[in-house]
């Protein structure tokens, strides 16, 4: 098979129905072999019913229905492990993804071998409150992890198989599936201009929370992908570094009182100065990084993907 479209979706029963044809009418004016993957994140209108009654009238629509709502993330990962096509493409369900995007982004996958292809909506129709925020966190996370994106949370993207089914999208990290893909060992990710389509039904179902949450995330798979099986390299540098400055400038303070007792110049205890309870918590909070770090290395030693590597060919 040519092409799965995975959509994942929460209340979009309006949507689905223009969204499935316009799909359609793209792949087969490709003359593209295709499935379309609906999963449903727990809506609470009839977007399940609509998938039913699509799915029953047309061959190429598969639908996966979860009992709650989990999240983005959940869906994508659900729809990875279902996808059957060689190519694999992302897509919103709520017409702001426009699919007559999809050939593009197919013949940068199939005819220039990009492992990964994003979407930017470079001119978006969204309010000013939206797209600023956007272009502030999109901007940080490109200083941050060295990936030449403009727009990382954009749900058009196109994979190749063999990149999806190495990799796990979890917790709220939709947004920076880049990086997983670098870190899984694809390296060749690019961007496409996209169009960027007015909402058509219904309403946004992301607030300002989601922007907390996005710096919050890329906090942590920045971690991960840096530390995450060597912990010690961090803590263990931080701890040492924090255990020495309160080491010296206990040792300072002790040099100094020695001189004053030698040279009998009066001076209090030096328990009485208050650097030396910072030289004491610095070399306490020292201690602690360290030990940190240490069980955090125990604990990745004793995970059972301590020796999980992505091999890419293999000759017996």
């Amino acid at each position: 098979m040519d092409l799965t479209v995975v959509v994942p979706l929460f209340n979009e029963e309006e949507s689905l129905p223009e969204l499935v044809s316009w799909i359609k009418k793209v792949c087969v004016s490709q003359k593209l072999s295709f499935e379309i993957i609906l999963v449903d994140d727990g809506s609470t209108d009839l977007s399940w019913t609509v998938i039913e009654k699509l799915s029953s009238a047309k061959g190429f629509i598969r639908g996966i229905k979860f009992r709650k709502n989990y999240g983005k993330s959940a869906a994508l990962h659900s729809g990875f492990r279902s996808a059957n096509g060689d190519v694999i493409i992302t897509m919103d369900a709520d017409l702001q993804d426009s699919p007559d995007e999809i050939p593009g982004l197919y013949r940068m996958i199939i005819e220039e071998n990009y492992d990964l292809v994003s979407g930017w909506k470079k001119k978006r129709f969204d309010p000013f409150s939206k797209t600023l925020p956007s272009k502030f966190f999109n901007r940080t996370a490109r200083g941050v992890t060295g990936i030449p994106l403009h727009d990382f949370n954009c749900g058009l993207k196109a994979y190749k198989k063999e990149v999806i089914k190495n990799i796990e999208v979890f917790g709220e990290m939709h947004r920076y599936i880049p990086i997983i893909v670098r870190q899984a060992g694809f390296t060749k990710i690019g961007e496409k201009v996209v169009q960027h389509q007015k909402r058509k039904y219904g309403v946004t179902k992301f607030g300002m929370s989601r922007f907390i949450k996005g710096f919050l995330d890329l906090m942590t798979i920045s971690f991960f992908s840096r530390f995450g099986k060597r912990p010690m390299h961090l803590f263990g540098t931080m701890g040492t570094l924090m255990f020495l400055i309160g080491f010296l400038a206990a040792g300072w303070l002790g040099g100094v009182r020695i001189y004053q007792t030698v040279n009998n110049i009066a001076a209090g205890r030096v328990t009485e100065s208050p650097y030396f309870y910072l030289a004491l918590t610095a070399m306490i909070i020292g201690t602690q990084l360290f030990l940190a770090g240490f069980l955090g290395d125990l604990i990745s030693r004793s995970s059972p993907q301590r020796n999980q590597y992505q091999i890419e060919k293999e000759i017996n």
